[in-house]
């Protein structure tokens, strides 16, 4: 199998190891409800566990939700909730989302609040190797002492600056060194939640984050890192500069994938410009499955526009795939599918090029309702239909509920309200 890899910047052979993948994927910031471009990148992911699934390997998938974060606490304070409750509210409708469009959970989905001791620990052997400084209650990473800051993004620094003051950078805080350093305990600020630490009360930074889950649940070094490429800067970025000069010269992540952005109306699809095109909204008019196929016909490197039209030609080729299934088998010559489901399986191999491999199901779809009008036996093509279908996370009628879907979910949710 070959997978292209931003740090790389270009498609590579995907080792695999030990016929178990580590992957990790960037959750949600639970402020407001699942849009088409979370859809697509967690779809994305789904298909790249059930496609490794499929070639007989096992995934270790993580997952995790910024449940604090400024934009929670703006958020929290607009609309006059508690910040926990709005974050738990948001989580649901996430997760009730996912069940619905037959997207399975990680094996560990943890909220950033549930890793505040670990969290510490990350930050204190940053500043045991001199790559961290206190300051003003916070703590800060010394972008300067890490030569190799930049090797993900190729960004020159005064490309990084805009970049990383428009997700929530500050470069005039008068307590850090440069203007590019980034927070990794912040000082409490008056009103808003902390936690105690070494250096007073205050909260995680968004990148340690996600950087000490992995670590913690998945270990040092990872298979697989995903995510918009919206986090390529300085989200990744800033992971790495956190790990590997404390992971004894081993990479952090050996591959790393991003979901590209999903347009509506000419501009990105964003909260910040209301152009959202909600999950909800598209299945109070669309079935899981036609939705699932049309996020699929999307390379996941491939930036596109919500297309209804598009959408509604899904939905036709979910239907198509339903009476394909359904098609009486008869009694003629066997209709022998393993010449399509060669090249279904060639294309997935390709930087999983979903595009292409659903033409093949399709041609599939099509081999099948024509050799059940000339009698022929399609049994084996059928089952082979479902197995392919099941990989974009489609259920076809005679297909059972997959336990984990609901139970997987509901055990994350449980496991919070315990907490």
């Amino acid at each position: 199998m070959e997978l292209y890899n931003t740090l790389t910047r270009s498609i590579e052979p995907f080792a695999l190891q030990d016929h178990s993948i580590s992957l990790y994927v960037c959750g949600i910031t639970p402020y407001d409800t699942t849009h088409l471009g979370h859809a697509f990148t967690y779809a994305s992911a789904d298909i790249l566990v059930r496609y490794l699934e499929f070639r007989g390997l096992k995934v270790r998938y993580a997952q995790n939700v910024t449940d604090i974060d400024d934009d929670i606490l703006r958020k929290a304070r607009e609309v006059g909730e508690d910040w926990i409750s709005l974050g738990n509210r948001w989580t649901v409708h996430y997760i009730r989302d996912m069940q619905d469009l037959n997207i399975r959970p990680p094996d560990y989905y943890t909220r950033a609040t549930d890793m505040i001791p670990q969290i510490i620990d990350s930050v204190v052997a940053l500043l045991d190797v001199g790559l961290a400084y206190h300051s003003g209650g916070s703590v800060y990473y010394d972008i300067g002492a890490w030569p190799e800051y930049g090797k993900l993004s190729l960004l020159p620094p005064e490309k990084m600056l805009p970049i990383s003051t428009q997700r929530g950078n500050n470069p005039d805080d008068p307590h850090k060194r440069a203007p590019l350093d980034f927070v990794l305990w912040q000082a409490q600020a008056p009103g808003e939640p902390a936690w105690e630490s070494p250096w007073g009360p205050g909260r995680p930074g968004w990148h340690i984050e996600c950087s000490t889950i992995v670590t913690q649940q998945l270990g040092s070094t990872i298979d697989v890192h995903m995510g918009g490429d919206d986090l390529v800067f300085p989200h990744h970025e800033s992971e790495i500069a956190q790990v590997e000069p404390v992971n004894q010269g081993n990479p952090y992540v050996r591959t790393w994938m991003h979901t590209a952005m999903v347009h509506h109306q000419g501009e990105k699809m964003s909260k910040s410009l209301g152009n959202l095109v909600m999950v909800r909204d598209l299945l109070a008019h669309f079935s899981p499955g036609g939705l699932r196929l049309y996020l699929a016909g999307y390379h996941y490197r491939q930036v596109w526009s919500y297309d209804e039209e598009a959408l509604w030609r899904a939905e036709q080729l979910a239907h198509k795939l339903q009476v394909a299934v359904q098609a009486a088998s008869g009694s003629g010559d066997p209709l022998d599918p393993s010449a399509e489901r060669e090249v279904w399986v060639d294309a997935m191999e390709h930087d999983l090029d979903t595009p292409t491999s659903l033409l093949f199901l399709e041609n599939l779809a099509d081999a099948i309702l024509t050799a059940s009008r000339l009698n022929r036996n399609v049994a084996e093509a059928q089952n082979t239909l479902r197995e392919l279908a099941q990989v974009y996370g489609v259920r076809l009628e005679g297909d059972p509920v997959e336990p984990g879907v609901i139970a997987g979910w509901d055990a994350h949710l449980r496991q919070f309200e315990q907490s």
